[in-house]
């Protein structure tokens, strides 16, 4: 009989199944409303660490996050959607160049705001999988009883990473510093929050105005591991579209496409109300509720097998 890598995982699979469910369950209690926009667009946000793959003369979306604030832009103010993202050369066992990600937005709310929703989805999940507040991820037991701990980006650099954030970004090794020293040492025992990153590490944040030099963007991690990328919105189509530029700049000089430019979403944002959005990955979640090693133990198929 032949042996299939899915018969294993199948317990996985059907905790997936209900994780998704209950991600599904919460977001319709709340008052939000299910919308699918198109997975294959014209133009990609160009950010420069991220890179969209190719559908002929199109892209297939590194995130639904234009359409959906085209939404909010057309007075919708509660929205969420599951659906399937592609990136580029994002392979490993945390990584797949196709991933499931939650994303939501509220109209009239903050990054903050996004924090406590962000708890109570999570929470959500793991009562209804009975874990009474506690996870054990690879031997490490996190408590997730609220409130969870928050840490700005400046402190973790001066805890973690032996230099200022701003040397970091001077010497070209933020991101270096990010995912070797500080990210391992993340939310260990309690979920945490790490948030006001960098005003450069922000494309499409706003920033702090009382302190421009950082965005309004946090990151949540549990057991070392990273789930979400929120912010609050940038809604100025001005500065949207410099901050879109430099980021093109960016991407040339590195010997990376540049993209068309997003029009309808730059005019969009005209009409856009004061919001903040989360982007959540399914995959990494049910890691973590699944106890799993690797991001191919939660998947029906990786890339490798089709």
């Amino acid at each position: 009989m032949t042996a299939f890598r899915q018969t294993a995982i199948r317990s996985n699979l059907m905790r997936r199944a209900r994780i998704i469910n209950d991600i599904r369950t919460f977001f319709n209690r709340s008052g939000f409303l299910e919308i699918e926009t198109p997975v294959r667009i014209p133009a990609p946000a160009p950010e420069a660490h991220i890179d969209a793959q190719e559908s002929g003369a199109w892209f297939l979306h590194t995130s639904p996050e234009l359409c959906m604030k085209r939404l909010l832009a057309a007075g919708y103010e509660r929205i969420f959607q599951i659906c399937r993202c592609c990136r580029q050369g994002e392979r490993g066992g945390r990584h797949l160049p196709e991933m499931t990600l939650v994303e939501w937005y509220v109209a009239g709310r903050d990054y903050l705001f996004l924090m406590h929703q962000c708890e109570a989805l999570i929470q959500f999940v793991a009562d209804g999988l009975e874990l009474n507040r506690m996870l054990t991820y690879q031997g490490q037991a996190v408590d997730l009883t609220p409130p969870w701990d928050r840490m700005t980006v400046a402190e973790a650099f001066q805890r973690f990473g032996g230099m200022a954030v701003q040397t970091a970004l001077e010497k070209g090794c933020f991101d270096e510093v990010m995912g070797l020293a500080i990210e391992p040492q993340l939310g260990l025992t309690r979920p945490l929050f790490l948030y006001d990153y960098p005003a450069s590490c922000g494309a499409l944040a706003r920033l702090n105005p009382d302190n421009p030099d950082v965005a309004e963007r946090f990151e949540l991690y549990i057991a070392g591991l990273e789930l979400c990328n929120a912010f609050t919105e940038l809604t100025d189509p001005v500065e949207q579209r410099i901050r879109f530029e430099k980021e093109q700049c960016d991407r040339k000089a590195a010997g990376k496409r540049v993209y068309p430019v997003a029009e309808p979403f730059l005019q969009a944002l005209t009409h856009m109300p004061p919001a903040a959005g989360n982007a959540l990955g399914i995959d990494r979640l049910v890691m973590l509720f699944c106890d799993a090693a690797t991001i191919d133990a939660v998947v029906a198929f990786t890339p490798e097998e089709l």
